[in-house]
């Protein structure tokens, strides 16, 4: 078996455009089970949309953009349907920059010999194939970015932003990349756990080729700048795709409006007023990605009075939530945010 058998098929991202599921979703609403929470989150997401006061931020985590859903985020910065994204770094550098770059995902199978795999340098992500000498050239990538730019901390999201400029200098090889719209909108991408990905790998080559003198990332800086930005909001609004480090941080971003450098309390905490959760994690066990939203309210994070948990894998639901806000048309009605420029 050749690496070129195994690498052909390319995964085909979703056009939310192209699919016009509002009867069927508003339809869901007089069944039951998850057909009727998803239902109800879908409004919740239009409302959020239709509220001129709300800052939606976008929670993703999980292997998302290699599975197909990457042009739905695409569009939905594009048109205005996302005003903050806090994510992982995989979805961020190994999957959306990575195919930025002209590199592809694949249809695969998880029926397979993975020694085989390993042999021909291809990594599987469950029934997905990537080619692990192409994840190399796209961490080096990320060292090029980093070897330009000036020796000091920076946010992950200012980092970003110098990877949207970097794919804004040498053309992007693809026309739906979110790290590149959000750079020509504006909006912020953050990620806290910055090298857990293939930046990772790139900052980690650049500080050892660098080592009197580096630039480094700052978690707090996000945080910081977060805050901020909820700060600046009348209301904010919450979609999570999945759990993890970007709902923890998303959720706490109320909180930190609220404290002050002594740890006082300035008043009462201003909760995310709108907020849904993709997820299959089980809340029994305790762990973050399945803590319910109503769980997060008793933290005063989350008004419990439109929030919607959708215990549904992520390629199934955002699909459906997102094309029924897109067709229903209520972003038509806002403006950019456009919060990269407040830094």
């Amino acid at each position: 078996m050749e690496k070129s058998d195994l690498l052909r098929e390319e995964i085909k991202h979703l056009d939310i455009k192209e699919h016009d599921v509002v009867k069927l979703v508003s339809d869901m609403s007089k069944m039951a089970f998850q057909a009727r929470n998803l239902s109800r989150a879908a409004e919740i997401y239009d409302t959020m949309l239709a509220d001129k006061d709300c800052k939606i931020i976008l929670c993703l985590s999980g292997s998302l953009f290699s599975a197909g859903l990457k042009k739905i985020v695409h569009d939905m910065i594009s048109n205005n349907m996302v005003d903050v994204i806090v994510s992982t770094g995989a979805i961020i550098v190994d999957m959306d920059f990575f195919e930025a770059i002209g590199f592809k995902h694949y249809i695969g199978t998880p029926f397979v010999d993975d020694n085989t795999l390993r042999e021909l340098h291809i990594d599987r992500i469950y029934d997905t194939f990537i080619d692990e000498d192409e994840l190399r050239i796209c961490d080096q990538t990320v060292k090029v970015v980093a070897d330009k730019l000036e020796r000091r901390p920076y946010s992950s999201r200012e980092f970003i932003k110098a990877m949207g400029q970097y794919l804004e200098e040498v053309g992007p090889k693809v026309d739906d990349s979110v790290v590149y719209a959000a750079y020509k909108m504006d909006v912020p991408i953050f990620v806290p756990a910055f090298s857990d990905c293939s930046a990772g790998f790139g900052l980690l080559d650049h500080q050892r080729d660098n080592p009197g003198q580096h630039l480094t990332i700052d978690s707090v800086a996000d945080f910081r700048e977060l805050v901020e930005i909820v700060t600046g909001s009348k209301e904010t609004g919450i979609f999570m795709i999945g759990g993890g480090v970007p709902k923890n941080f998303v959720q706490d971003a109320v909180l930190g409006v609220e404290v002050d450098s002594t740890g006082r309390l300035l008043g009462d905490v201003r909760m995310h007023k709108y907020a849904i959760q993709i997820t299959v994690a089980d809340e029994r066990d305790g762990a973050l990605s399945g803590s319910t939203l109503k769980e997060a309210s008793s933290w005063g994070k989350v008004e419990t009075t439109s929030e919607q948990m959708v215990y549904a894998e992520a390629t199934l639901a955002l699909p459906l939530i997102a094309s029924y806000a897109y067709h229903k048309g209520s972003w038509k009605n806002r403006s950019p945010s456009r919060f990269n420029t407040l830094f």
